[in-house]
């Protein structure tokens, strides 16, 4: 290390930085090409159209690390060996935009909300890094278990199929289709004693579905989960933190050895391409999408403000007011390049924190070669057709994992909260998680609410938020407690 220079400024040899900056980005590809393959498909977009998601995906990501890690003027950049990626905080109020608003018009919906909520974040960074004691580990644990379990929907239906759609448990059977075929069709003609179908009328689907649970797709899903597990057990050191990527490529080749991958979009797609803005349009901004997103961006923020803090402690860094607004203020632009250029929500990588403290190596500038290194990447088209192609039965699998990690992190967190001494904590706690599950378990509950408010109301973590928030002022008061959040962000890293 070169004398007077802090470890974090150090600028080491461009072969090793390389190298260091790759383990980086490869540590945290699964989790970034996850997001867009589960938004795209919600807005059942087409092949070629989510691959540009996932190229989108991979340029930002990599476009905000170098903000973040290199710094762009006074207000943007902690300036700290921070990798930024897609939060999977906001997959399920975005799955849920999708999905009610599927196609071009619901990609711009989306990307207007996530805007929006991106100049939010950038205003109010600076009044978030001063509300840590409005969001202790007894809040931000439960949020983070509850987007877990949220997410775990996604994940089990990726491995036997969707509830609707081609892939849903049951079908219509083709002989009551026929027949109500040939009754729509007399009674349009006026057939003597037919009366004419009812508008709307449709049969209940009551066969089982042979694509729904095939063993096949199930195998493959098994495999996935087994190999990540494995390498999680035996392997050692980087190989020991890439096991979702090891899983993916062996699902990925036992798939196409299957015959269940297409690759007639890899060899469309162009070598290099540009990444541009607004792709699908300009942007609609809806009022209720932005305050959506904007509370999700909320969490985000605190939980990056813990990952800052305790990054602070591990590369001997003091962290101020300052530099802690500048870093936040740069989750907020990050979020607001993704809307820009049709991508998402971006904030810190937990488990590149945590490899940081696996390294050793606490130079930002490792972080800045991996923000290189995804910029390149996200100019590669036939990249992200190459992920795109993947059936949902492999990520199915790994989806297991990375999603139970997200749930495990929220039980992690809370594992250190005084449940003992401070019984109202478990009722924090229990209501939250309850509230959280009402979408899950009854997602019909807000048919006779206002159509206005679906979207706030129907996220789970969103719900969950507001009542820890809530409880938590209600039942401990709003006494800071940053140790306790410092322990919570490195807990949250240990995976």
């Amino acid at each position: 290390m070169t004398p007077n220079v802090h470890p974090i400024d150090e600028r080491l040899p461009t072969g090793k930085l390389t190298a260091l900056g790759l383990q980086h980005v490869l540590v945290m590809y699964a989790g970034a090409i996850a997001v867009p393959l589960i938004v795209g498909r919600a807005l059942k977009l087409s092949p070629h159209e989510v691959a540009m998601l996932i190229s989108a995906d991979l340029f930002c990501c990599g476009l905000a690390t170098l903000i973040q890690a290199f710094g762009a003027t006074q207000w943007f950049g902690i300036k700290l060996p921070v990798m930024m990626g897609v939060t999977f905080a906001a997959v399920s109020p975005m799955v849920a935009i999708a999905s009610s608003n599927p196609g071009t018009d619901g990609a711009r919906l989306l990307f207007g909300s996530i805007i929006g909520a991106g100049i939010i974040s950038i205003l109010i960074a600076p009044v978030v890094s001063r509300m840590l004691r409005f969001f202790p580990p007894v809040v931000t644990g439960t949020i983070i278990a509850v987007i877990g379990i949220d997410l775990m929907r996604v994940g089990i239906n990726w491995i036997f199929g969707n509830p609707v759609g081609p892939t849903a448990p049951l079908i219509v059977s083709p002989e009551h289709s026929e027949w109500l075929s040939t009754l729509r069709s007399a009674g349009a003609t006026g057939a003597p004693g037919v009366p004419a179908v009812p508008q709307g009328l449709a049969l209940a689907p009551t066969l089982p579905n042979p694509r729904y649970a095939a063993l096949s797709g199930v195998g493959v899903s098994a495999i996935v989960l087994v190999t990540i597990l494995l390498v999680a057990k035996f392997a050692k050191g980087f190989l020991a933190n890439i096991s979702v990527l090891v899983g993916i490529i062996v699902g990925g080749v036992v798939a196409a050895a299957s015959g269940m991958m297409n690759f007639s979009k890899v060899s469309e797609a162009k070598w290099v391409d540009l990444v541009l803005p607004f792709h699908f349009g300009m942007p609609i901004f809806d009022p209720v999408s932005i305050l959506t997103m904007s509370l999700i961006m909320l969490v985000v923020m605190i939980e990056s403000t813990g990952m800052f803090l305790a990054l602070g402690e591990m590369t001997d860094k003091q962290i101020d007011q300052p530099m802690l607004s500048r870093g936040l203020r740069t989750d907020g632009l990050g979020t607001l390049l993704g809307g820009i250029f049709n991508t998402f929500p971006y904030t810190s990588f937990s488990q590149n924190v945590g490899l940081v403290a696996v390294t050793g190596i606490k130079s930002r500038f490792v972080c800045v070669a991996g923000g290189v290194i995804l910029i390149l990447l996200g100019l590669l088209p036939k990249m992200a057709a190459l992920v795109e192609s993947l059936p949902t039965v492999v990520l199915g699998g790994a989806g297991i994992v990375m999603f139970g990690m997200v749930a495990a992190t929220g039980i992690r967190i809370l594992g250190g909260v005084d449940f003992v001494k401070n019984r109202n904590n478990a009722l924090v706690v229990a209501v939250s998680i309850g509230v959280g599950m009402i979408p899950v378990i009854a997602p019909r509950y807000l048919q006779w609410m206002p159509h206005s408010i679906h979207i706030l109301i129907e996220s789970g973590i969103v719900l969950a938020s507001i009542s820890a928030v809530v409880l938590n002022l209600v039942f401990n008061g709003s006494k800071g407690d940053t140790e306790a959040v410092i322990r919570a962000a490195k807990q949250a890293e240990a995976h």
